[in-house]
C-alpha cells in the first residue's frame, strides 16, 4: 500500500492525479492520511472532511484515516511525524507518496539529512539569536553547510514538507515516493491546463464561482472562515497570559504580547498584525490562535496519537485495515465511551467540527463525528453521509 498525506481542502484535480499517479507506480492501493475540519494554515476547511473523504474515495483512494486535529494544525515538523506516524502503523504500507516542486529525491534527502548535522545546527541556533525565524535560519544554515542543491529543496511549500516527511521516515522501512506538482503552482491564482491550486479553488468557491474544470466534483456547501471571527474572538478574550502561554510554538513572552493585543483589537487580523515579527510569521500566529479556539495545548500536541481514525474504505481497504498495528477507531461514539487512549485527541477532533459547523452561512447542527456513518465506497450513501 502506498501512504499519502493530505489535506484535501478541497480535493481537486491535482490530488487526483498524486493518487492516480501513486497507484500507477506502485500497483498498489492508496492510504490517504487527511486532516480533518481544520488545517495546517490554522483555517477552517473548505468543506466537511466527511465529503473530502468520499470524494477521495470515489477517485482512487481505498483508505481515508483523519489526522488528528490536534496535529493537523501544528507546524510542519508535527505534521509530517503526525501523518508518517499514522502512515507506517499500517504493516502493509510500502510506500510514502508526497507532491514537490522538485522531485530530485537525492538533493530532498540530503535537505533531510542536513538536520542532523551539528554545524547546521549550531548555525541555525546563531542565526535565531541573531533575530532569524527559524525557515529562513534553517535554509541560510544549510545552503552555506551543505550547499545548494539542499538548500534549494527549502525554498518550496511542498518541498519543505516533502523534507519533513523525509526526516519523520528515518529508519523506516517505507521508500519515498516523490511526485513532481504538475499544472499550477502553489497558492497562485492562475490557471494551467486542468489545475487550479487549492487556494485559489477555495477563493472561487467561496464566491460563488463555477470551479468545475478544476476538480472532479465540487462540494455541496462551503465554510467561509469570516463567520467564525467572534468565536475566535470571543475564546481569546477568556484566555490568561498563562493559557497562552500553554499553547505549542508560544515563547519568548509572545503570551504578553497576545495578551495585550486581545484587549485592544477589534478582529483576528488586527490581533496578528499587533503581534507578528520576523519569527512569529503570520501562518503560525493563524495557527497558534486556531490551537487556542480548539484548546490545544503543547503538552496534548508534543503526544502521538496512538489510534487510526477511520472515515472510510473501498472493498480493497476493508481488508488492509487488519495490516493495522494500532487500534483502529471506527465508531467516534463507541471510542469515546470506552477507557481509550484516543479519547482525548478525539475529543478535538469532535470540537473542531462543531465549531466549523458554526462556519456555514446556515449554520449546520453539532455532532457530525457521533451520525456520520463511516464511508464504505462501494456502498450508496446514507441520506446522513452529506
Amino acid at each position: 500500500m502506498v501512504a499519502i498525506i493530505c489535506e484535501f481542502n478541497p480535493f481537486h484535480n491535482g490530488h487526483r492525479y498524486i493518487i492516480e499517479t501513486a497507484k500507477r507506480l506502485t500497483n498498489e492501493p492508496v492510504l490517504a492520511v487527511m486532516s480533518g475540519s481544520f488545517c495546517q494554515r490554522g483555517e477552517v476547511a473548505v468543506c466537511s472532511k466527511f465529503e473530502r473523504a468520499a470524494a477521495a474515495l470515489r477517485y482512487g483512494a481505498d483508505i481515508v484515516a483523519e489526522l488528528p486535529a490536534v496535529h493537523a494544525v501544528s507546524c510542519a515538523q508535527r505534521f509530517a511525524q503526525a501523518g508518517v506516524h499514522i502512515a507506517t502503523a499500517f504493516e502493509s504500507t510500502s510506500c510514502l507518496a508526497f507532491g514537490c516542486e522538485d522531485d530530485n529525491l537525492p538533493a530532498l534527502q540530503a535537505a533531510a539529512d542536513a538536520f542532523q548535522n551539528e554545524a547546521v545546527n549550531r548555525k541555525i541556533a546563531l542565526l535565531m539569536k541573531g533575530g532569524a525565524y527559524y525557515p529562513q535560519a534553517a535554509e541560510q544554515a544549510v545552503r552555506e553547510v551543505c550547499g545548494d542543491a539542499a538548500a534549494d529543496m527549502l525554498t518550496q511549500p511542498n518541498s519543505v514538507l516533502a523534507v519533513e516527511y523525509l526526516r519523520a521516515l528515518g529508519g523506516s522501512s517505507v521508500k519515498p515516493l516523490p511526485v513532481r506538482r504538475v499544472g499550477a503552482a502553489h497558492d497562485s491564482r492562475e490557471s494551467c491546463g486542468g489545475y487550479l491550486s487549492a487556494s485559489a479553488i477555495r477563493e472561487r468557491l467561496r464566491r460563488g464561482e463555477d470551479v468545475s474544470a478544476f476538480m472532479p466534483e465540487p462540494p455541496a456547501d462551503v465554510t467561509y472562515p469570516a463567520l467564525l471571527e467572534r468565536a475566535v474572538l470571543c475564546r481569546l478574550r477568556t484566555m490568561t497570559a498563562a493559557d497562552f502561554r500553554a499553547l505549542p510554538e508560544v515563547g519568548e513572552g509572545l503570551e504578553n504580547r497576545l495578551t495585550a493585543a486581545v484587549k485592544t483589537c477589534h478582529s483576528v487580523e488586527d490581533i496578528i498584525a499587533a503581534v507578528k515579527t520576523k519569527r512569529y510569521t503570520h501562518a503560525r500566529l493563524r495557527r497558534i490562535l486556531c490551537c487556542a479556539l480548539l484548546g490545544v495545548t503543547e503538552s496534548l500536541q508534543a503526544q502521538r496519537a496512538d489510534y487510526v481514525r477511520v472515515l472510510g474504505f473501498s472493498q480493497t481497504g476493508a481488508a488492509l485495515l487488519k495490516t493495522c498495528r494500532l487500534p483502529v477507531v471506527t465508531s467516534a461514539a463507541k471510542a469515546m465511551k470506552a477507557d481509550s487512549t484516543a479519547a482525548e485527541f478525539l475529543r478535538r477532533d469532535i470540537l473542531a467540527t462543531d465549531i466549523a459547523a458554526l462556519a456555514y452561512q446556515a449554520v449546520k447542527p453539532c455532532g457530525a463525528d457521533y451520525h456520520t456513518k463511516l464511508i464504505r465506497s462501494w456502498q450508496p450513501a446514507a441520506p446522513d453521509e452529506r
